[in-house]
């Protein structure tokens, strides 16, 4: 099996390609390592990558269809894990035409790609976002989803029901992952844990929404990854599955389990939150578990004592 992981430099596409190549199968990663946050972070994880034999690493972008199709062609990929995307709410409100060029289209060429590969199956990754503020809770998979708060959020939705065309005219195997707020050791530095920690050296005031009165199913990057695989593994037609932990906690009780592992006060102060953001979101797992075989087994205050220590090994704190 040869598996393209679009976005594989990144936090979770670091981590699913390396479960697969620790597994036995052979990834070719495709990322463009940009600058949405620091290129290094990427490039430290596709160095670790690297000592794999089976790994083949492709600089490029999903948006460029020749350098698409050429990947196909020349490693005959069998499986394709998208997870690849311009990511974050607030920063699509600014910059909309980008996170659309990437996340439909780029989506589109590999769709397009995989038609002509008669690929195995696809994993496309989404997001909880595009629940928006539904008042049906936990969100479950029936809810229309349909009033998406920014364009990152309607981009995913957009890919989506792209990939259900394609489905339906090609019987293209896609499943659709909406992700629930993942975090992890070697996560994104844009995202709140990794600004948390970084605040209990810095000083550095963070804004908390609402007071930290919002609330957020955070989710392992361990237990995600399990659920990107068992998707990979199982092709199921076409299925949009929620994978998140279930156990949304408010972002106060996030922020003091954070400062009782680092001993150290978190600087905070108390913000309106946009029109971006949910107040909530919470993830029905019934179909994951049922489907996939999702089991989440970490809870927040041990995932995020797992992050801190490696945290404090990344600083050498």
């Amino acid at each position: 099996m040869t598996y393209l992981v679009t976005g594989g430099a990144g936090f979770i596409g670091s981590h699913v390609a390396e479960a697969l190549l620790l597994r036995g199968d052979r990834a070719v990663i495709i990322d463009n390592f940009n600058n949405y946050y620091d290129p290094a972070i990427k490039r430290r994880n596709a160095e670790r990558l690297r000592h794999y034999d089976r790994c083949v690493i492709i600089e490029g972008d999903i948006r460029e269809r020749s350098l698409v199709e050429g990947l196909f062609a020349e490693h005959r990929i069998t499986h394709v894990a998208h997870l690849a995307a311009m990511a974050g709410v607030r920063e699509s409100v600014q910059q909309a035409r980008l996170y659309m060029d990437v996340n439909v289209t780029g989506t589109l060429n590999l769709l397009e790609a995989s038609k002509t590969a008669k690929i195995e199956q696809i994993v496309l990754a989404s997001t909880s976002s595009v629940y928006g503020k539904t008042e049906i809770l936990p969100f479950v998979e029936t809810d229309s989803a349909d009033r998406p708060l920014a364009a990152y959020p309607a981009s995913k939705r957009a890919a989506e029901l792209l990939a259900h065309t394609y489905h339906n005219l090609v019987e293209m195997p896609v499943t659709a992952l909406r992700f629930f707020n993942v975090y992890g050791p070697a996560g994104r530095p844009d995202m709140m844990p990794w600004r948390l920690m970084e605040a209990t050296q810095t000083g550095e005031t963070i804004k908390l929404f609402n007071g930290g009165d919002i609330h957020r199913d955070w989710t392992y990057i361990a237990d995600t990854v399990q659920g990107v695989v068992a998707a990979l593994d199982r092709p199921l037609g076409y299925e949009i599955i929620n994978l998140g932990c279930g156990a949304p906690i408010s972002l106060q009780d996030f922020v003091e389990i954070i400062e009782e592992y680092a001993g150290k006060h978190i600087n905070t102060v108390s913000v309106p939150t946009p029109q971006s953001d949910p107040p909530i979101t919470f993830c029905d797992n019934g179909k994951a578990r049922e489907l996939l075989g999702f089991a989440p087994s970490v809870s927040v205050r041990d995932g995020l004592r797992q992050t801190w220590e490696w945290y404090r090994e990344y600083r050498r704190l």
